[in-house]
């Protein structure tokens, strides 16, 4: 585990588990900022605190898409899934290109046969109270494809935790598969403008007509995450039962390829051979709220 540390914040990376982090804590009083995983030598993503998504984000249906031209062939990446889900990237290693006191500087080269082949770097800094990520990923491949970034955290939830993230529309599924039907107008139980209660009953559905900005608020511990993303979508996973969520901030909702308009017309960078897309996300911690 490579390991960043400053007065208030404490990170732990894994490499070799899709570049996630796999502690990410306030150290004013030792707690968790997002769920933590003490296993150094897991490799799975899913028991991490966050993993990177790229080069698309959550599900895609149908085998794969068509993008001018070009067949996209895309089969499950998970025995328990019916779909491809969240890329390759938060499934290889990565490749530590630098690793001092304030940055991590990961990359990765991936190429899937009849689908993506991309050049990729995440980047962790350390700055005060904030951790910001940067994802960058460059098409290495000879046909231009939509490409898609965002992260996959993991956020501790208790009973008190409460949800700020405005948002216009989502995209409805049908509570059994979660690829979406319907784009419709949020519902005030689930309206985060303000800051309100995590819903009961599970959810998992990606909200739309988001500003990129998000708040985490955990009263027990005084305590307030800021989350600011280049992004303007969120998948909201509520898993009822467990003592995490996720708030997931992406540049485009779920199964995107396949929405009316396509790819880019909903959310999605269409790259050429070369070209490349970056965004920047931050986790800020407020401390002392009520």
């Amino acid at each position: 585990m490579l390991e960043l540390r400053n007065t208030y914040l404490r990170l732990g990376v894994l490499p070799g588990t899709g570049g996630g982090i796999a502690r990410f804590d306030w150290l004013e009083d030792g707690g968790p900022l997002l769920r933590p995983c003490d296993d150094p030598d897991t490799t799975e993503p899913n028991r991490l605190g966050c993993y990177p998504l790229l080069p698309w984000s959550n599900r895609i249906a149908k085998g794969g898409f068509t993008h001018e031209g070009h067949d996209v062939v895309l089969a499950p990446n998970r025995s328990d899934e019916p779909y491809p889900i969240h890329g390759t990237g938060w499934q290889r290693p990565w490749t530590v290109a630098h690793h001092d006191a304030t940055d991590i500087v990961l990359t990765l080269h991936d190429a899937t046969a009849g689908a993506y082949a991309f050049r990729a770097t995440q980047h962790y800094r350390l700055d005060g109270p904030s951790l910001e990520i940067r994802l960058r990923v460059t098409n290495t491949g000879d046909f231009v494809l939509p490409f898609g970034l965002g992260v996959h955290p993991f956020f501790p939830r208790d009973a008190d935790t409460r949800l700020q993230a405005g948002a216009s529309a989502l995209w409805m599924n049908d509570g059994e598969d979660p690829l979406p039907i319907a784009l419709m107008r949020v519902p005030p139980e689930w309206d985060f403008t303000k800051p309100r209660p995590l819903p009961r009953g599970g959810i998992n559905h990606a909200f739309t007509g988001w500003p990129g900005q998000a708040a985490v608020h955990w009263p027990s511990r005084s305590l307030r995450l800021h989350v600011d993303a280049q992004a303007d979508v969120y998948v909201l996973y509520v898993p009822e039962g467990e003592d995490f969520f996720c708030l997931e901030p992406v540049d485009h909702p779920i199964n995107a390829v396949h929405l009316p308009g396509g790819a880019v017309v909903n959310g999605m960078t269409a790259l050429a051979p070369g070209q490349q897309l970056e965004r920047l996300f931050r986790f800020r911690v407020e401390a002392g709220v009520a």
